[in-house]
């Protein structure tokens, strides 16, 4: 599958953690989601999650057959093992996680490439790699990620939107309330977490956020 900006505008991350450890509420929320418009899933089973590899396969395998069915681009979390077994079409790598260029050179054309960049010189070393995107923040406070580091603002946002050769996914405490604002910043799209999985109404959150493009 070959990268699209537009796969950035509504990309959902997430997995069994982010719906009370509950990997049965977890699907029926992910396929909510990409039946109402999702452009891109991330499945990342990590933090609290109290999964075995086994069953985070077997929760994968099931994630890709909904990604199939609804024609979803799937993004694992830094595990290229697991994105081979469940035949992703992408991996996104953390600065904490697998070395990008061992990433990049691993999987060559294979797969679609997304890095975390959350400062200057991060962004600066991005624009020599031959990824895809870059997912920036967090743009607000949040408490998905523990070691998400302190808040950009959409002033901060904008400056790395303007430093990156590549498009940029804001992600970090983005809600419904903030994300006209994240978008003034020119990155390409919004990445979210609790603000979907969390929701009451999946489809109409996902629906609102596709109403800002």
């Amino acid at each position: 599958m070959l990268f699209k900006d537009e796969m950035l505008r509504c990309y959902l991350i997430g997995g069994s953690q982010d719906t009370h450890h509950d990997p049965a509420e977890f699907l029926t929320k992910v396929e909510a989601a990409m039946q109402a418009g999702i452009t891109a899933f991330q499945y990342r089973e990590k933090g609290t999650s109290t999964l075995s590899k086994a069953e985070t396969l077997a929760l994968g395998q099931q994630v890709q057959e909904l990604a199939t069915k609804y024609g979803v681009p799937l993004f694992v979390d830094d595990d290229l093992e697991l994105a081979a077994a469940i035949q992703a079409d992408g991996i996104h790598v953390g600065q904490k996680d697998q070395w990008i260029e061992e990433v990049l050179a691993a999987v060559g054309d294979q797969l679609m490439v997304g890095y975390s960049c959350n400062t200057a010189a991060q962004v600066a070393h991005a624009n020599q790699l031959a990824v895809d995107y870059i997912g920036t923040g967090p743009v607000f406070p949040t408490i998905s990620k523990d070691d998400a580091g302190s808040a950009l603002g959409v002033d901060g946002l904008a400056d790395f939107v303007e430093q990156s050769v590549h498009p940029v996914v804001a992600i970090g405490g983005i809600s419904l309330d903030n994300a006209g604002a994240t978008l003034t910043s020119g990155c390409a799209g919004l990445s979210m977490i609790s603000m979907v999985l969390g929701a009451d109404d999946v489809a109409g959150t996902v629906k609102k956020i596709l109403e800002l493009y």
